[in-house]
């Protein structure tokens, strides 16, 4: 779906048409089935980043389109977050421009005093450039290879293949 320029979501209307994923999120979570993030689904350069960030006198924080339970493990990172949220507990989701507002004013900063990394052009970095950010491609994963291949993306202010090539690059800029 994504390849196709859609909503990977909408894959569930092929499988199961009508589907509510909200209402079967909740079934999941009466069960005890849960779909919890848990420290082995980041990158292993995720927390080095973010701690280098951090003592480089940045701000840094988590945010993305995830349920509400993924809030405590966020907040109980190593790592001194400026924000950590998702999707859920904010009442908005990617790529609503609303989300990227929201970002800017969790942190007190103007959007273009923030860089949002993200590793998808419809949801990460096109929305984060029309909000005024920085908008920073990390070019690995599997929706960065279905969306933009080996390109740079116009609406990438930088581009990054790891996160571990993330603090030098903003120092660049």
């Amino acid at each position: 779906m994504i390849a196709l320029g859609g909503d990977h979501r909408a894959v569930f209307d092929i499988v199961r048409p009508g589907i509510d994923l909200g209402a079967e999120r909740e079934r999941r979570r009466a069960a005890g089935r849960a779909d919890p993030l848990g420290p082995a689904d980041f990158y292993p350069d995720a927390e080095p980043c973010l701690q280098t960030l951090h003592a480089a006198g940045y701000q840094v924080g988590i945010v993305g389109n995830q349920p509400a339970t993924t809030d405590a493990l966020l907040k109980g990172l190593p790592v001194p977050l400026a924000i950590a949220s998702s999707s859920e507990t904010w009442g908005v989701a990617k790529p609503d421009p609303a989300f990227f507002a929201r970002v800017a004013r969790e942190l007190g900063l103007d959007p273009g005093e923030v860089a949002y990394v993200g590793d998808r052009l419809d949801n990460d970095v096109r929305p984060a450039a029309a909000a005024g950010m920085v908008a920073v491609f990390v070019r690995r994963g599997p929706w960065a290879l279905i969306q933009a291949g080996r390109s740079n993306p116009p609406e990438a202010a930088i581009c990054v293949e790891t996160l571990a090539e993330l603090p030098e690059a903003l120092a660049r800029r």
